[in-house]
């Protein structure tokens, strides 16, 4: 089976959920294109086309693969340098040979400049069938994606038809021993040296991909400030001419799960750098690197959640229990029908999310080179900004969790057998938690999540009530959409909820009764108490659960109205996640008395 050609589902959401009427004229402004592509039609079947192949593949080969993968390992240390195994590096050969690696690179270096979000739907079928795999190819368009981004030209000439040969790809180094999320306090320095170069020093632990030759190192110069506002970001290559090992890969970690990934410990001693950018800046690049991240954790997700659903339907679907098929079981049936809708919903979620993305991504881009976006261009450029920013720890979040919980509930169905290693539900199941973990914990999402909530309604309280007003359930009444109507009322009792739970927390101590005092309980400085906001942090968790649930069912209120499929869809996961919102309130009441 091929699961995108082969999928009614795929199929409909690559010409629906993809704003192609948007993101193809960005790629080829006028036609024919120097490809030969006659109009638009003919440049999405051509992306049909690719993305058929991509996904026959995955279904196949790297389906076939990815049990000796587990099994085997990545590949293995030899003299400080990474070397793939044998599963590993077939699957780069194949994708070499498939074309892969030049999709996504400019022309201008010998590339074919498509759409990166045609990536992010031939990695996600990747997933399906190999999370580690996935994982790794993906570091060669990302990490190039980012020289093409933030590098200056020379070393663009230079480096990315080595990532179209297969020759590089690369990692981003954040985390070191002691200094995982609080990246303000990493200790790696840089020395700057006569020839404008700088000399890095320090240890990197728990590094995708960290033998892939590239590396985007997070570290400080020396005498820069302290915290996030004194790091920088520097480009480190393994080899180099002055020095055939320019860093060390120490080691390889022995994983719970992802075995054929490579996750490393690099040492940085006096390895020769370039600095990225400006100085003092390097966190807000790796920001943009960090948020593409937890994006594709979210795609990683997907795949993972459709691969252990499938595996838990067609074992229910043979298994003969009490005289029928273990699916056929009334609970089992409605477990099933669940956790389908859960998924179908947060597959509309993360596509619709990566169509905003891949126009955010390439106004970025134009923006960084030229900065001569036009006035639509730039009005484009902040609505999808704005969609991307409030939606990543969400689908990062989501994504993560419901996979976890999926595969828990994947090895319950098949009982004993799942606890098996002859079977791969137990693989699914290890593999899972990575998601969980790296690109920010979900702590770390669900804290994003609060404190730009926080930031909008503290900006203008009043815009927070005027927009309760806007979306009251009676606004609803002559609505021509059900469910976008629905939507509203949903969202209004969540928006009054929180603003209960605010006031609940946060609000001053001040005497309504003192005149003196009244103003100051609408200035929003008032507010700013940091024991107050402790007092909300206990929260977080529960709060982007909510706004996860929100943000689907706003999602899949609009797709309703051009597809009748997706009212069903709607109502389906509303009636599913509803009590869940009322389990919700009902903690942020309890625990606020």
């Amino acid at each position: 089976m091929n699961t995108f050609s082969d999928s009614i589902e795929w199929k409909s959401l690559f010409k629906n959920a993809i704003d192609w009427d948007t993101i193809i004229p960005l790629y080829y402004s006028s036609f024919p294109t120097p490809e030969g592509y006659k109009n638009k039609e003919e440049v999405i079947q051509a992306f049909d086309e690719l993305l058929t192949a991509m996904a026959e593949w995955s279904s196949n080969d790297l389906k076939n693969r990815a049990r000796q993968l587990d099994l085997e390992g990545a590949g293995t240390l030899v003299d400080g340098k990474t070397v793939h195994g044998k599963a590993l590096a077939a699957s780069y050969t194949d994708t070499y040979n498939l074309g892969l690696f030049n999709l996504f690179i400019d022309h201008k270096y010998g590339g074919m400049g498509m759409p990166t979000i045609l990536a992010s739907l031939m990695f996600t079928h990747m997933f399906r069938y190999c999370l580690a795999t996935g994982t790794q190819l993906s570091f060669v368009v990302s990490i190039a994606d980012m020289i093409e981004r933030f590098c200056g030209e020379e070393d663009r000439a230079r480096l990315l038809p080595q990532f179209i040969d297969g020759k590089l790809s690369g990692a981003m180094c954040l985390t070191e021993p002691g200094s995982g999320s609080d990246l303000g306090s990493l200790r790696t320095s840089a020395k700057k040296q006569a020839d404008g170069t700088y000399l890095i020093n320090g240890t990197k632990i728990f590094i995708t991909n960290g033998g892939g030759g590239v590396c985007f190192v997070l570290g400080r110069i020396i005498g820069a400030p302290a915290g996030l506002e004194g790091i920088s970001m520097f480009l480190v290559e393994q080899k180099i001419p002055q020095n055939d090992l320019n860093y060390k890969v120490a080691k390889i970690e022995e994983k719970m799960g992802f075995h054929g990934s490579f996750t490393c410990e690099l040492v940085f001693e006096n390895s020769v750098a370039t600095l990225v950018g400006k100085e003092n800046e390097g966190f807000k690049y790796m920001l943009h690197l960090m948020n593409e991240s937890r994006l594709g954790v979210g795609l990683q997700c997907l795949g993972g959640m459709e691969t252990a659903l499938e595996y838990a339907k067609d074992y229910a679907s043979t298994r003969i229990q009490f005289g029928k098929p273990v699916a056929e079981l009334p609970l089992m049936k409605r477990n099933l029908t669940d956790w389908q809708n859960e998924l179908d919903a947060f597959r509309v979620l993360i596509l619709d999310t990566m169509s905003y993305y891949e126009i955010y991504q390439r106004l970025d881009l134009k923006k960084r080179h030229t900065n001569d976006l036009t006035e639509k261009e730039t009005l484009l450029f902040k609505k999808a900004m704005k969609k991307v920013r409030r939606r990543t720890p969400l689908v990062k979040y989501y994504g993560s969790e419901t996979f976890t919980a999926l595969t828990t509930k994947t090895i319950q169905v098949l009982g004993g057998y799942g606890y098996m290693k002859d079977y791969d539900a137990e693989r699914f199941h290890r593999d899972s938690f990575a998601p969980l973990l790296y690109e920010g914990t979900s702590q770390i999402q669900a804290l994003m999540a609060l404190k730009d909530v926080i930031k909008y309604l503290m900006k203008n309280p009043a815009r927070y009530l005027k927009s309760l007003v806007g979306i009251h359930p009676l606004t609803n009444l002559l609505s021509p959409n059900e469910s976008f109507a629905d939507f509203k009322t949903v969202h209004y009792n969540f928006k009054k909820k929180f603003l209960f739970l605010i006031l609940n927390t946060m609000k001053p101590q001040i005497n309504l009764r003192d005149l003196d005092q009244v103003t100051q309980f609408f200035n929003s400085k008032s507010w700013n108490n940091q024991e107050n906001i402790e007092k909300l942090m206990v929260h977080a968790e529960t709060l982007i659960q909510a706004l996860s649930y929100i943000e689907t069912l706003r999602v899949l209120s609009v797709h309703s109205k051009n597809n009748p499929k997706y009212k069903k869809l709607f109502r389906d996961y509303h009636d599913l996640v509803y009590p869940r919102l009322q389990g919700i309130y009902s903690d942020w009441d309890l625990r606020t008395r």
